[in-house]
């Protein structure tokens, strides 16, 4: 029952921080964990412990698939050098260099200890950066790379974490079985994640064989899709976080949705939005959750005179150290870029001081790197405790709250005026598909119209209906035109129509629940009647929002 409540509690505040966040105007992960470490706070408050294998299996492969599956292929593909070198390259430079700089700063910590906590937190989060990031005020280009690295890097970096903490378990490390064992988490866990997609494809495929079969069912296994990808790839000692990640690259172009039938698409959409909404308060709010007792247990190696102010001082310190180095690898990167194009005869497109400054700070960290630090062991091979283990859980802890905190105050003011003014070039493109897709719809339905071979009211009624739904594909040409005098003419006419038709609306869900107090229907014909309304006002609403 203490169960039950806690994760009632916890709903209940997601729900609650989603209004809140339009008053209080931060970010919302940053709401969130500070609404966390308010339930814990009090001694009697909320307190929880957390499993960090249960904690990555519950939350992150079914975040890691929905971010993988909204992300732009395309653009991902297109800046997939830069993408991989941040994933990769900036992992392995901040492993080093981050690994250097605590021991330096912390000699207690040793050195392998040093670049565990390095590696776990090498990874930026997907979820806290889309969530802090404003697309409208940082470039497009920058926004890709962002993601696509966020997605990525995850892999790489709790690999290298697995060898740190072998290494300070054991005392030995070996380049040679690290590189190996690498590779080999990597393209087991790709593998992995494609295995999950065949059999989710053939899983559909009996379901839609067996006739009958209920839309809820082809929905439940899109949402199991993640899961399978990462248990898989688990259990062969592959990375499950890049298993769950190519599962959701390629579920778009994989065709599995073919096999979904048009209600159960429609019911995965909105279900998949919705969990994504309540896994990530979750997910941030059990994070605050930790920081009390983290904060309550301050390692004595980082105070001596000041309780708080010196290791407050430290996760600066830390902090402001991973934004530089973020900053000199990118910077790295764009000379090289440019010496590459110059040798290729192409032409060099570098980042200004300002876009690399704004992608540094972006680079946040968050729940992964909380529960991969969770996740050291208590005690080493021969039953001594763990070095510095509760250090490094701290300065994980605050490394996270201040990269959070610095870049929802500081990424707004760096980002400003980076996009240029004028029209997005997402919704140029959408504009422009479009006017294609209804110029095809004009020529298909005016080349049927004529073929029907039906005379005199029959060919009537056909060129009438024609007619009627090429009316309304050129009123979506006309809303397109790149004239701003006929765009707004017919977005005054677009208006009037979704006005007259949300009034429709309105007179019939009115209506039904008139017939249905009068006990001229019942409940069930109300609720599918209401349905029916309810669906026809989302598509309303959605072509209201585009205009």
């Amino acid at each position: 029952m203490e169960v039950a409540i806690f994760i009632l509690v916890v709903l209940a505040f997601v729900a609650l921080s989603g209004a809140l966040v339009r008053l209080v105007r931060v970010p919302l992960p940053v709401l969130q964990i500070a609404i966390g470490a308010a339930l814990a706070w009090p001694a009697g408050g909320l307190h929880v412990e957390i499993d960090p294998e249960l904690f990555l299996l519950v939350f992150i492969p079914p975040l890691l698939f929905g971010d993988a599956f909204a992300a732009p292929k395309r653009e991902l593909i297109e800046l997939r050098g830069p993408i991989l070198d941040l994933a990769i390259g900036l992992v392995f430079f901040t492993i080093v260099g981050f690994g250097y700089a605590l021991h330096w700063l912390v000699p207690s910590i040793p050195l392998t200890v040093a670049f565990a906590l390095a590696a776990v937190l090498s990874p930026t989060d997907a979820v806290a950066v889309s969530s802090i990031v404003d697309r409208n005020v940082v470039p497009a280009r920058l926004m890709h790379i962002l993601e696509g690295e966020s997605l990525l890097n995850d892999a790489s970096g709790l690999v290298m974490f697995r060898f740190a903490v072998a290494a300070a378990l054991t005392g030995s490390f070996s380049f040679a079985d690290a590189s190996l064992s690498f590779l080999y988490a990597v393209a087991a866990g790709i593998l992995a994640g494609i295995g999950a997609l065949f059999i989710a494809a053939k899983a559909l495929q009996v379901l839609g064989r067996i006739g009958g079969t209920p839309a809820e069912a082809q929905v439940l296994v899109m949402i199991l899709l993640p899961f399978v990808a990462y248990l898989i790839a688990e259990h062969v000692g592959a990375s499950g976080i890049l298993a769950a990640v190519t599962a959701g690259l390629l579920t778009g172009t994989s065709g599995i949705f073919r096999h979904l039938s048009v209600s159960a698409r429609i019911q995965a959409m909105s279900l998949w939005s919705t969990l994504a909404f309540i896994f990530n308060g979750a997910l941030f709010i059990l994070l605050g959750l930790q920081l009390p007792d983290i904060i309550r247990r301050v390692p004595p190696e980082l105070t001596s005179r000041h309780w708080l102010f010196e290791p407050a001082l430290t996760v600066l310190i830390l902090t402001l150290c991973l934004i530089g180095l973020r900053f000199l690898w990118i910077w790295i990167g764009d000379i090289a870029s440019v010496i590459a194009a110059r040798f290729g005869k192409r032409k060099a497109e570098p980042f200004g001081f300002h876009v690399r400054l704004a992608g540094s700070v972006a680079g946040v960290r968050g729940a992964i790197t909380l529960a991969g630090i969770l996740s050291l062991p208590l005690a080493l091979q021969d039953g001594s405790p763990f070095p510095a283990r509760d250090v490094v859980i701290f300065l994980a802890a605050g490394v996270i709250i201040c990269s959070l905190v610095i870049a929802s105050l500081a990424l707004p003011r760096i980002a400003r005026g980076l996009v240029e003014p004028g029209e997005d070039p997402g919704a140029a493109e959408e504009r422009r598909a479009r006017v294609g897709a209804a110029n095809a719809a004009i020529a298909t339905i005016e080349s049927l119209a004529g073929e029907g071979g039906e005379e005199g009211e029959a060919a009537e009624a056909r060129l009438a209906v024609a007619d009627s739904i090429v009316a309304g594909y050129r009123r979506r040409i006309a809303a397109s035109d790149e004239a701003d005098e006929a765009r707004a003419d017919a977005r005054e006419a677009g208006r009037l129509e979704l006005e007259l038709r949300h009034a429709g609306i309105e007179a019939e869900r009115a209506a039904v629940r008139a017939m249905f107090r009068s006990r001229e229907i019942n409940d069930h014909t109300m609720r599918a009647l209401l349905s029916e309304i309810t669906l026809t006002e989302a598509l309303l609403k959605s072509r209201r929002d585009r205009k």
